[in-house]
């Protein structure tokens, strides 16, 4: 791969005004870099524009500085007419480093070919990244990844307008106008696409996109999204939208009975999910109305397509917690726990007695193999350096929920704007943010069914990263560059 690198900065950097011993971040300033790398069959050359970006207050004065990563293709072709991928993690307080370096970017780390760490740590070409069709900006928010916010002098953070669903949204969207403007795209058709946290922020970045700043898009993708609606809910909803994703976890590790494990996963998941609509969620409902015969013969089916024994479920009464599935589901085959994110991976607790794991098995796997390749990536071959420590997770809470309209949002950004559609992407081994629940949003954000046809969904064989496994790397981004060429309008106007 080769590079030829370049510093521009601008502004003024907070770095340079600050006292020598001090650890800062510059308030705005890029280094680009250029590079080849063969996508999709295709040999293309890019550039990388990596650097921080600040943060406006009502009065003109930066009050946080994003670090952000822009990858552009170099191409002949009009930037009018070519893709703009805007991409978040969620957490919230989660960098943006996982979709980065590991799903749709220009370069991926070293992983085995289903997810688990390898060394020597570090990244290598990604030949499904969809950067051979739209160009893709990294976004994180404050907090994350080397983003941080700028007191003004003598005064502490304003955490009202960083750290909740709302504020979020809203300086998130001033900031991409910036970065729109700056980068000459207002005329390239534009997505977003936003993991788990990401997938509520991007529901309310559309709408407030379109209602603030007048900008429009043409898609919003929702990778493994956290619907807080469901979270929130009563528990006839909350919890049995769980229960598909326990058959699932059930039958990749072999825990159902033989009628069903012989047969292939995607059979099995139907009936699994009828089960969920039509019995379980009535009798959840229903509560302690229900007579002990009509507990029983439902546990007896929970435990068909769960794995779990009759025993365990009415001691739970019915309602099973995730993460007792995670300790119960092998407690007495192997004494493993399951992944929380990816159900396939596999702990080790103190004792095999409790209620839910000691650890989340996935995260730290995860953990192990991200943070050494994007340290040496951002440093190494994006050429950006500070001491400033990057940030996997920040420091974001108390995170103010409160009047999360976001799903109500996405619905009236689609009515607002004909070429405005959906894509759901869901691991059918993700224990968060279950593939089930992502279905139960879809139907959810227009319950009239007018425009159904402009929602999709996607599922994978893999977790809430589903992207890690290297089958599903391919097949998730092939979902992607289907999704962006069905939503282009060519030449279509904007009308019903």
């Amino acid at each position: 791969m080769k590079k030829v690198i370049f510093l521009c900065l601008a502004m003024g950097l907070f770095s340079l005004t600050a006292p020598a011993q001090s650890r800062t971040i510059p308030v705005d300033t890029t280094v680009v870099t250029s590079h080849t790398a063969t996508i999709n069959g295709t040999k293309i050359s890019y550039t990388a524009t990596t650097g921080t970006q600040p943060v406006w207050d009502e009065a003109g004065k930066p009050i946080a500085t994003l670090y952000y990563t822009y990858y552009k293709r170099t191409t002949t072709e009009n930037t009018a007419n070519r893709p703009l991928l805007i991409s978040f993690n969620g957490g919230p307080g989660s960098a943006s480093v996982w979709m980065h370096v590991a799903y749709t970017g220009p370069r991926v780390l070293n992983i085995d070919e289903e997810g688990y760490p390898v060394q020597p740590y570090g990244v290598h070409d990604n030949p499904n990244s969809v950067l051979d069709i739209a160009d893709i900006v990294y976004v994180n928010p404050v907090n994350t990844g080397y983003s941080r916010t700028i007191p003004a002098s003598g005064e502490g953070i304003n955490r009202d307008k960083f750290f909740g669903i709302n504020a979020d949204i809203k300086y998130l969207a001033e900031w991409l106008n910036t970065f729109v403007t700056r980068n000459e795209r207002w005329t390239s058709p534009k997505y977003l696409i936003g993991e788990s946290y990401g997938g509520t922020r991007v529901s309310g970045l559309a709408l407030e996109l379109q209602e603030r700043q007048w900008m429009y898009l043409n898609g919003v993708i929702m990778v493994s999204p956290a619907d807080y609606n469901v979270f929130n809910s009563d528990v006839p909803i909350s919890s049995s939208l769980n229960f598909p994703y326990f058959t699932a976890a059930a039958w990749y590790h072999k825990m159902l009975p033989p009628a069903l494990q012989q047969k292939d996963l995607l059979e099995i998941l139907p009936e699994s999910e009828e089960f969920t609509l039509n019995t379980l969620m009535p009798a959840l409902a229903r509560g302690g109305s229900l007579s002990a015969d009509e507990k029983a013969k439902i546990a007896t089916k929970m435990s068909y397509y769960s794995g779990l024994s009759e025993k365990s479920i009415l001691q739970n009464n019915l309602d099973v917690s995730t993460r007792f599935f995670w300790k119960e589901l092998l407690r007495d085959k192997t004494g493993n726990t399951i992944g929380r994110l990816d159900s396939r991976y596999l702990g080790l607790d103190k004792m095999e007695a409790g209620t839910s794991p000691d650890y989340s098995a996935e995260l730290t796997s995860w953990l192990h193999s991200f943070t050494p390749a994007i340290n040496y990536y951002i440093r190494e071959e994006l050429n950006f350096k500070t001491d400033i420590k990057y940030n996997m997770f920040g420091s974001v809470h108390p995170w103010d929920n409160r009047n999360n309209n976001t799903r109500d949002g996405l619905r009236q950004a689609m009515a607002e704007n004909p070429y405005l559609k959906v894509l759901f992407q869901a691991g059918y081994y993700d224990g968060a943010t279950t593939y089930f629940n992502s279905k139960y949003t879809m139907w959810q954000i227009d319950p009239s069914g007018k425009m159904k046809d402009r929602f999709s969904f996607k599922g994978y064989r893999s977790g809430h990263m589903m992207y890690l496994r290297k089958e599903d790397l391919k097949t998730a981004n092939d979902d992607i560059r289907e999704f962006i060429k069905s939503s282009l309008p060519n030449g279509k106007a904007a009308k019903y």
